[in-house]
């Protein structure tokens, strides 16, 4: 991460505003079972920071339990103003596991996709799209179909993943990362089912790269 971070630095140079980083999402994004600045879109911006590069604290709109339908509806009652260098997205989990209808995922993931383009002043190459973690190797699963769960979060990735790649987003794949907590129980929470800060960690080296980008891009 240190060659990427430079990289960025000599790029852009000092004296830059503070940027602004807005992330939407669900318990993945909020956090839930870590503390406040264990939270990913936290972690990222204070190594940006670390690394000199200006960022505002992020703006979260997330909920636990939350579906690309209640993410719609709160980025509509959050109304966040202006536009941000930085717009992060990920959903999609609560619809898997709610057996929810996967058309209607594709359609109002798609929507907010516009929503996300729309804050980051209509540049796609500011906004990065985490694929959903897959929770099957996670104890919560442990009495559930695990082999479903698998190839339905496959599924639901390669829908976004289309959906990103068609509106000239980023596209950012954390599911191999989140795979390791089969062998590696330091990557969950205490609560067993969502990721513990060390694997946060993990997913804003990921992220990086995309970072790069969105930060290079007008």
């Amino acid at each position: 991460m240190n060659m990427e971070m430079n990289k960025i630095q000599t790029t852009l140079g000092s004296g830059e505003q503070p940027k602004r980083f807005l992330a939407l999402g669900d318990s993945y994004t909020i956090g839930t079972s870590v503390a406040n600045d264990e939270r990913w879109p936290r972690q990222l911006a204070e190594r940006l920071r670390e690394a000199r590069i200006d960022f505002e604290e992020p703006t979260i709109i997330a909920k636990n339990g939350w579906t690309t339908g209640d993410l719609l509806t709160g980025i509509e009652a959050a109304k966040p103003i202006g536009s941000f260098q930085l717009v992060s997205l990920l959903i999609g989990v609560n619809n898997q596991y709610d057996g929810l209808d996967e058309n209607d995922y594709v359609r109002e993931l798609s929507a907010l996709l516009g929503m996300a383009i729309h804050f980051a002043g209509g540049v796609p190459a500011r906004v990065m799209v985490l694929s959903i973690p897959d929770w099957s190797v996670t104890p919560f699963a442990l009495e559930r179909d695990q082999v479903a769960i698998r190839n339905e979060i496959e599924r639901f990735n390669d829908r976004k993943k289309n959906c990103t790649d068609k509106l000239g987003a980023q596209f950012v794949d954390v599911t191999p990362v989140s795979r390791q907590a089969a062998d590696d129980t330091s990557l969950l929470a205490a609560d067993g089912l969502h990721p513990s800060a060390k694997m946060y960690a993990a997913w804003c080296e990921l992220a990086i790269p995309a970072v790069h980008r969105a930060l290079l891009s007008h």
